[in-house]
This record gives structure tokens, C-alpha cells and sequence, in this order.
């Protein structure tokens, strides 16, 4: 990805208020990410940046994970007619990863584990 194209990206985010609590979407040690134009955006827009620390790949563990298991469960093999579709087929597999899917250890969903105890 080119730096004119991820100020735009990022200007465009700004803009359609799509980052949350003054905190940037979090990024790699990429190149691009530690541009000083990059950073200069971020600064006047008072954004905090997140991104990892040098060689320390537990910052990212568990979007990795995520990800890794996201690839195998639901892309990999598989053909999507439209760019919608895609997107319909990532929502039903996120509403499933967090809400349907029982994790062994806890013997229950995500969801249902952070849920259980909250006093309504």
C-alpha cells in the first residue's frame, strides 16, 4: 500500500468518524505506519497510534489467532460470487466465532463466558 493511498484511507476514516476512542486502527511495524506523514495525521486529529512493539509477537497474538483460524474456517477453498457476499459470509462467521462457538476450557461462547456474571 502506497502512503498516498493510506492518507487517504485514514483522512477518509476521520472524516465518517470511523475511529473510536481517538485510537487508530491498529497497525504492524509497517513502513508505511511509521511514515511522518502517517504520524503527523494522527497527531493534529489527536489519535493515539497502536502499533506493535519491535519483536514482540505477542502484541498481536490474538488477531493472529483470530485470523488464522478466520483463513481455515472460512476462506480458504472457498468462492465468493460478489464482494457482498464475502462480506455477508465474514459477518455470519464473526456473529458465530463470538456467539455460537463453545471454547473448550470455559465450555461455553465468548460472549456467554464475558456475560455470565454482569448484573443487569
Amino acid at each position: 500500500m502506497t502512503i498516498k493511498i493510506l492518507k487517504q484511507k485514514l483522512i477518509m476514516k476521520i472524516n465518517n468518524k470511523k475511529i473510536i476512542n481517538k485510537k487508530s486502527p491498529y497497525s504492524d511495524q509497517g513502513w508505511q505506519y511509521q511514515m511522518k506523514e502517517y504520524q503527523r495525521i494522527l497527531k493534529e486529529n489527536n489519535i493515539t497510534q497502536s502499533m506493535s512493539r519491535k519483536g514482540n509477537c505477542l502484541d498481536n497474538s490474538v488477531m493472529e489467532n483470530f485470523f488464522g483460524r478466520l483463513k481455515t474456517e472460512m476462506f480458504y477453498g472457498e468462492r465468493f460470487e460478489s464482494v457482498n457476499t464475502f462480506i455477508d459470509k465474514l459477518r455470519e462467521y464473526i456473529y458465530y466465532y463470538n456467539n455460537e462457538r463453545i471454547i473448550l476450557k470455559l465450555k461455553m461462547s465468548p460472549v456467554k463466558y464475558r456475560t455470565q456474571n454482569q448484573i443487569i
